[in-house]
């Protein structure tokens, strides 16, 4: 599945707003990631949270930051998670409102299996 997460902090809002689309037409298959368009994406998740909460997650770590982020709604596997969580640390840092956006492709985490040492 090819998966995009908006990730948006509000300053002035004191909000974090995460945003997950998916690519879910099967006519889309064989399109290349890169020629993906915006309306080849469907919202599956919309997420707000309070921007004080995830201040103090971020400040606890990433570990931390990755289960306040996880709702059942939006619960994201773990590579991505991470990733998440460091875009979100990465806004904090910052004073401004600012936009990120993430895009996974599951193609990328197969794992080529090794042959055990005998």
């Amino acid at each position: 599945m090819r998966q995009k997460f908006r990730i948006c902090k509000s300053k002035k809002k004191k909000t974090l707003n995460i945003k997950e689309f998916a690519v879910l037409d099967k006519d889309t298959k064989k399109v290349a990631s890169s020629m993906l368009r915006e309306d080849h994406f469907d919202l599956i998740c919309d997420q707000d949270y309070d921007g004080e909460t995830i201040a103090r997650a971020a400040e606890a770590g990433c570990n931390e930051l990755v289960e306040t982020l996880r709702t059942p709604n939006l619960f994201p596997i773990e590579p991505y998670a991470t990733k998440i969580a460091e875009s979100v640390i990465d806004l904090s840092n910052g004073n401004e409102d600012r936009c990120v956006e993430l895009f996974f492709d599951d193609c990328e985490l197969f794992v080529a299996e090794v042959p055990m040492d005998q």
